[in-house]
C-alpha cells in the first residue's frame, strides 16, 4: 500500500454522537477562523510530462572522475563543528498523509524541499564544454547551494506548464508521469531522485521574500541523461537575508540552502490554517490531534481532551517487536488538572451517593464510556481486563437496540472523556474526610534578604494577596487557613489568633529537634483574624531591620511547616522565601561544591545530584503528609539548586529563582509569579494511578512527584501547569480491532477540602504495520518525553553519553522509517516521515540547551534549575522552550488584528531594519535591528535616535500611539499564555547583550559548540545511512 495514504477513518464507539448546537468557534483566542482551501498537487511518484532536454548555455559540469573532491571539500569552514564528510544525495520529505503540498512553482523544477547535503564524490557526465579547472574547484569545493536560486528566472522550455516564467508561490499542478525506467548501473550520469519524485514543495514560507529555491542533484546514482537545472549563479554572488549588509568577508558559505529544509514556523502555520477553525471532536479512537501551537476548540465526546492527555503516538505498534525495531517511544503527558480555556466546560462532577464510584472488581478501573454492557444491562464487561461485573440495582439500566445503556448520554463517566467522582469516605486518610488545607508562609529574615528590600516588599504584598486565596466554585470565601513564620538561624513562630490585640513570637532555636511551640492561633481564618495579621506583616519588616545575622538554616524549617500540618491534621502548602546556601549547623546543613571544572568529566553527573540524602527521608515525610513546597530563590552566588529543590520536586511543588535581586528590576516577575502561585487551584494529598488495558502497562513516570510503589504517582500537591510523562511497554500482544485503553484516575483533596476522583480516559489505535505507526505520531509530545529522559539521564550518567543516547534513538528511529516506509531511492537522499520532520531540529535544540551543553556563562545552579523545570513542563512549555517563538514587530499593518506568524530562529532571519520580540516561556527579549526608521524609535522608546535607547531596558515607556499599543499589548499577551512572568529586556544591534539574545536563535551554532540545524541535519543523515548500511 501507498504509504502515505491517509488512514481509513475508524467508526466511533456505539454509535453516532449527537452534535451540541451552539458551538461555533469564529475566532478563539485570536487566531482567524478561515480555512486555507487545500491546493493541488501533482503525483508524487512521477516526473512531470513536458520536459524538454535543452542543455542550458553557461552551467559547467565536472568532467568524469571517479576520485575523491579536491581537500577542500572535507573541511568544514573555521569555527564549524566539523561532523566528518556529510550525508551525500538529496533530502526529501516524505508526503503528507493529511496536508496536501503544492508543486514547485517553476523556477525550483529540479530541486527537492531538502536541498542535496552535498558532498559524495560525485562521477558526472560532462554536458556542454569541458569547463576549466577554476570552475570545477569552484563547484566542487562544499558543493554549494545557491541562497536564491529562485531570483534567476527559468529558461523557458524548462517548464511543468507554459514555458514563461512563474512567479513565486505560484502553484504548479501536473497529471501524473510514469515512473521512470530504471537504468543498470554501469551507466553514470545525472539522474533525478531515482524514484521519480521531486518529493512534495511547500508554497512560499511566510515572511520571506522567495520560495524554496530547489537544487540539484550531485549523485553518481546511475539515470537517463536529465534537462539541467536553471542556471547557478556564484553563491557568493547571491544575496541571501540580510547577508549582503555584512563585508565580503563576513558572508557565510552554506552548503544547504536553510530554506530548503523542514522549517518548524511553517509547520505550525499550517496546522493552524488547516485545523484552528474546526472544533477537535474526541468521539473517534487515534485521532492525533492540533498541534499545541494551534488554538483550537475541544468537543469532549468520550476521550479525554488533548489538554489533560497528549501522546507520542495514536497508534502503537501490535507487538513488542515492532516497538523495539521503531525505537519510538510510547509515552503520554498527562496534564490532569489542566486548566481549559473560558469556552471549553470544566468537567461534570458526578455524586454516586454512599456506594460510590463504580469500579471493576478485579482491575479497579473506574466506569467510563468503553464499558460494554451485556445481559440486558445487568453485568458490564471491563475493557481493561475483561472480567464481567454485576451492575448494582440502583445503577441498573436497559440497552437499546445497539446495546447501549438508554441513559448512556445522561451520564458524564457514560458518554465523555474526563469526569469528576465526589468520593466515599473510603478514599479518606484514615477514614475520615479531609479538613481544608492550609498556608504556611515562612520567610528568611538573614541580611541578605532584609538588605535587598526582599522582607519588606513581600509582606507588603501578603497583605493584600491573602484576600486571594483559591475557593471553591461560587463560595464565599476561601476555605484555606494560614500561618507565617520568619528564620535566619533560628525559627520565629507567630501566634495571629483573632482574639489577640497584638501578634505573638515564640522562638525555636534548637533547630535539631524541631517541633512547633502553639498549635492555636498558628494556622487562622484570614478574615477572622484580619487585623492581627496586617499588624505582623506590618511589624515583620522592621524587626529585623537592624539584623546582622547572614547564615541560614533550611531543612529545619521545611520540617517546621509539615510538623504544624501534621498537628493540625491537615494537607497544605508552605511558601518559602530563601536566599543562601544554609550553612548554619543544623540538619540539611550544606557546603559550596560549585566546581565548574567537573563539566564534561564522569564527575558532572554529581552536580545535579544532591549532596546529602537528607532531603529525600524529609521530602519523603511531607508527601506522606500531603506537605507541598513552593520554594522562591533570590540567590547573590551558589546556594545548590540541585539539594534545595528536591522536597519541592518530590512534594509537586514549584521552584522560582530570582538571581541577584533588586527591588526595582525584579519586582514585577517576582509579585506576578507569587501571586499566580498563591492564586492557582492546587490539589492536595493526591495519588494517581495510570491503568491501561492488556497488551502494555505503564512503567516510568517523569515529573514532580514521589513513588513508594512501581504503580502509585504520589503527589502532595498537583496544580494546573503540572504534568506527568508516563512510558508504556509491552507485556502482550494487541488487536488492531480493539485498540489500547488508557485511564488516569487522580484522587485529590480539593481547595475547600472535598476528596475527589478525576477520571481522563483515551482510546488508542493499534497497528500491525509500521507506516502507521509513523502517520500518526507527535513530535512535540515525543521532544517533551525525551528532553525529560535526558534530563534525568544526567543524574546517572556522563551528559556526553546522554547526547549519544538521544542521537542514536533519533537516527534508529528516522532509519527504521526509510527502511520499511519510505518509496525506494537512493541511499543518498534524507526521508523524513512527514509528521517528523521537525525531530531533527527540534532534537538539537534539546542537545544544545543549557543542561546538556553549557556555554561559559551558564551556572550551575542554573543548569539544576532549567533540569527541575524541564520535568513538569507540559507540550506546549517544551515546545517554546526549546523552539523559541521570534515575532517580527513592524511587518503587518499597526491595525491588524492577527498575530503575525513567526519567523524562524537563527540570525539570518534578523532584519536591521525591523523590531522583533523573542520568546521562550521564561524569557522575553526585544531585539532592535540598527537601522529601525526614526519613527519606529520615537513612538516605542520617546527617544529621538537608535543609539539613545537605553540597552538592557526593562520596560518599555507608556505611549498613546498605536505601536506602542499593540506592542505593549502583544507582550501582555504572551505573558498571559505562560505559567511564569517573563521579565523583558531590550536588546540593541551590536550590543554586548545581544550575546545573550543570539543564544536563543537555536537554529545558529552556538558558543557552546551546538551544531547548527543545517549541520545537525547532515549529521542525522550520516548517522541514518550507517544504520542503512
Amino acid at each position: 500500500m501507498n504509504v502515505n495514504q491517509s488512514a481509513p477513518p475508524v467508526p466511533p464507539f456505539g454509535q453516532p454522537q449527537p452534535v451540541y448546537p451552539g458551538y461555533h468557534q469564529s475566532s478563539y483566542g485570536g487566531q482567524p477562523g478561515s480555512t486555507a482551501p487545500p491546493t493541488p498537487y501533482g503525483a508524487y511518484n512521477g516526473p512531470a510530462p513536458g520536459y524538454q532536454h535543452t542543455p542550458l548555455q553557461g552551467v559547467s559540469r565536472a568532467p568524469p572522475s571517479s576520485g575523491a573532491p579536491p581537500a577542500s571539500t572535507a573541511q568544514a569552514p573555521c569555527g564549524q563543528a566539523a561532523y566528518a564528510q556529510f550525508g551525500q544525495g538529496d533530502v526529501q520529505n516524505g508526503p503528507s498523509s493529511t496536508v496536501q503540498m503544492q508543486r514547485l512553482p517553476s523556477s525550483q523544477l529540479f530541486g527537492s524541499p531538502l536541498a542535496p547535503v552535498a558532498s559524495q564524490p560525485a562521477v558526472l557526465q560532462p554536458y556542454g564544454p569541458p569547463p576549466t579547472s577554476t570552475q570545477v574547484t569552484a563547484q566542487l569545493a562544499g558543493m554549494q547551494i545557491s541562497g536564491a536560486v529562485a531570483s534567476a528566472p527559468p529558461p523557458s522550455g524548462l517548464g511543468y506548464a507554459s514555458p514563461q516564467a512563474v512567479p513565486p508561490g505560484t502553484q504548479m499542478t501536473g497529471p501524473p508521469g510514469p515512473p521512470p525506467p530504471m537504468h543498470s548501473p554501469q551507466q553514470p550520469g545525472y539522474h533525478l531522485q531515482q524514484n521519480g519524485s521531486f518529493g512534495p514543495a511547500r508554497g512560499p514560507q511566510p515572511n520571506y521574500g522567495s520560495p524554496y529555491p530547489g537544487a540539484p542533484t550531485f549523485g553518481s546514482q546511475p539515470g537517463p541523461p536529465q534537462p539541467l537545472p536553471p542556471k547557478r549563479l556564484d553563491p557568493d554572488a547571491i544575496p541571501s537575508p540580510q547577508l549582503n549588509e555584512l563585508p565580503p568577508q563576513q558572508k557565510t558559505r552554506h552548503r544547504i540552502d536553510p530554506d530548503a529544509i523542514p522549517s518548524p514556523i511553517q509547520v505550525i502555520e499550517d496546522d493552524r490554517n488547516n485545523r484552528g477553525s474546526e472544533p477537535f471532536v474526541t468521539g473517534v479512537r487515534g485521532q492525533v490531534p492540533p498541534l499545541v501551537t494551534t488554538n483550537f476548540l475541544v468537543k469532549d465526546q468520550g476521550n479525554a481532551s488533548p489538554r489533560y492527555i497528549r501522546c507520542t503516538s495514536y497508534n502503537i505498534p501490535c507487538t513488542s517487536d515492532m516497538a523495539k525495531q521503531a525505537q519510538v517511544p510510547l509515552a503520554a503527558v498527562i496534564k490532569p488538572l489542566a486548566r481549559l480555556p473560558p469556552n471549553e466546560a470544566s468537567p461534570y462532577v458526578v455524586d454516586h451517593g454512599e456506594s460510590g464510584p463504580l469500579r471493576c472488581n478485579r482491575c479497579k478501573a473506574y466506569m467510563c464510556p468503553f464499558m460494554q454492557f451485556i445481559e440486558g444491562g445487568r453485568r458490564f464487561q471491563c475493557c481493561f481486563c475483561s472480567c464481567i461485573n454485576d451492575v448494582p440495582p440502583q445503577y441498573f439500566q436497559h440497552l437499546d437496540h445497539t446495546g447501549k445503556r438508554v441513559d448512556a448520554y445522561d451520564r458524564p463517566e457514560l458518554s465523555l472523556g474526563s469526569y469528576e467522582f465526589l468520593a466515599t469516605v473510603d478514599y479518606c486518610k484514615n477514614n475520615k474526610f479531609p479538613s481544608p488545607p492550609a498556608f504556611i508562609f515562612m520567610i528568611d529574615v538573614s541580611y541578605n534578604a532584609i538588605r535587598t528590600g526582599l522582607v519588606r516588599l513581600l509582606c507588603e504584598e501578603l497583605k493584600s494577596l491573602l484576600d486571594y486565596l483559591p475557593r471553591e466554585g461560587g463560595a464565599e470565601e476561601s476555605a484555606i487557613r494560614v500561618g507565617f513564620v520568619t528564620y535566619n538561624k533560628v525559627l520565629h513562630f507567630y501566634n495571629v489568633k483573632s482574639s489577640l490585640a497584638q501578634p505573638q513570637m515564640m522562638v525555636v532555636s534548637d533547630v535539631a529537634d524541631m517541633f512547633v511551640p502553639l498549635l492555636d492561633g498558628f494556622l487562622v481564618n484570614i478574615n477572622e483574624s484580619r487585623a492581627v495579621i496586617t499588624s505582623l506583616l506590618d511589624q515583620i519588616p522592621e524587626m529585623f531591620a537592624d539584623t546582622r545575622e547572614t547564615e541560614t538554616v533550611f531543612a529545619p524549617v521545611i520540617q517546621a511547616g509539615m510538623e504544624a500540618l501534621k498537628a493540625a491534621e491537615c494537607a497544605g502548602k508552605l511558601f518559602l522565601f530563601h536566599t543562601s546556601l544554609p550553612i548554619a549547623e543544623a540538619p540539611g546543613k550544606l557546603k559550596n561544591r560549585d566546581d565548574r571544572k567537573l563539566i564534561n568529566t564522569d564527575k558532572e553527573k554529581t552536580l545535579f545530584q544532591p549532596q546529602t540524602g537528607a532531603y529525600q527521608t524529609l521530602a519523603k515525610e511531607c508527601v506522606a503528609q500531603g506537605c507541598c513546597v513552593d520554594l522562591f530563590l533570590f540567590p547573590n552566588q551558589y546556594v545548590d539548586v540541585a539539594t534545595l529543590s528536591v522536597v519541592p520536586q518530590l512534594t509537586g511543588g514549584s521552584i522560582y529563582k530570582y538571581a541577584c535581586f533588586q527591588v526595582e528590576n525584579d519586582q514585577e516577575r517576582f509579585l506576578s509569579d507569587l501571586r499566580r502561585d498563591v492564586q492557582k487551584v492546587v490539589g492536595f494529598d493526591a495519588v494517581m494511578r495510570v491503568r491501561t488495558s492488556t497488551g502494555i502497562r505503564a512503567v516510568d513516570f517523569f515529573g514532580a512527584l514521589y513513588m513508594s510503589n512501581t504503580t502509585d504517582v504520589e503527589l502532595a500537591g498537583l496544580d494546573g501547569d503540572k504534568t506527568v510523562t508516563v512510558e508504556f511497554k509491552h507485556d502482550d500482544r494487541l488487536n488492531e480491532e480493539s485498540g489500547a485503553l488508557l485511564q488516569c484516575a487522580l484522587l485529590y483533596t480539593s481547595c475547600a477540602g472535598q476528596r475527589r476522583l478525576r477520571i481522563h480516559n483515551l482510546a488508542l489505535n493499534c497497528c500491525t504495520q509500521l507506516a502507521d505507526l509513523y502517520r500518526n505520531c507527535e513530535t512535540d509530545t515525543l521532544i517533551n518525553y525525551m528532553a525529560k529522559f535526558a534530563y534525568r539521564g544526567v543524574l546517572n550518567s556522563p551528559v556526553k553519553t546522554v547526547r549519544d543516547t538521544l542521537i542514536a534513538q533519533c537516527a534508529q528511529i528516522l532509519a527504521c522509517y526509510r527502511k520499511n516506509c519510505a518509496s525506494p531511492s537512493s541511499a543518498g537522499q534524507l526521508i523524513l516521515p512527514e509528521c517528523m520532520k521537525l525531530l531533527p531540529v527540534y532534537l538539537n535544540c534539546v542537545l544544545k540547551s543549557d543542561v546538556l551543553q553549557p556555554g561559559a556563562e551558564v551556572t550551575t545552579d542554573d543548569r539544576a534549575y532549567v533540569r527541575q523545570l524541564v520535568t513538569s513542563m507540559d507540550v506546549a512549555e517544551t515546545n517554546v522552550f526549546f523552539y523559541p517563538r521570534l515575532l517580527p514587530m513592524t511587518k503587518s499593518p499597526i491595525e491588524s488584528t492577527t498575530e503575525q506568524p513567526a519567523v524562524r530562529a537563527s540570525e539570518e532571519r534578523l532584519s536591521n531594519g525591523d523590531i522583533y520580540l523573542l520568546e521562550n516561556g521564561l524569557n522575553l527579549f526585544l531585539w532592535v535591528g540598527a537601522s529601525v526608521q526614526q519613527g519606529v524609535v520615537q513612538s516605542l522608546f520617546n527617544v529621538s535616535s537608535f543609539s539613545q535607547i537605553t540597552s538592557g531596558l526593562g520596560v518599555l515607556p507608556v505611549l498613546d500611539n498605536p505601536l506602542s499599543k499593540k506592542i505593549r499589548g502583544l507582550i501582555d499577551s504572551l505573558r498571559a499564555q505562560r505559567s511564569r512572568y517573563m521579565k523583558l529586556i531590550v536588546v540593541k544591534q551590536e550590543d554586548k547583550l545581544e550575546m545573550l539574545f543570539k543564544h536563543f536563535l537555536v537554529e545558529d551554532k552556538s558558543l557552546s559548540g551546538g551544531a547548527s540545524y543545517v549541520d545537525f541535519l547532515c549529521h542525522m543523515h550520516k548517522e541514518i545511512r550507517q544504520l542503512l548500511s
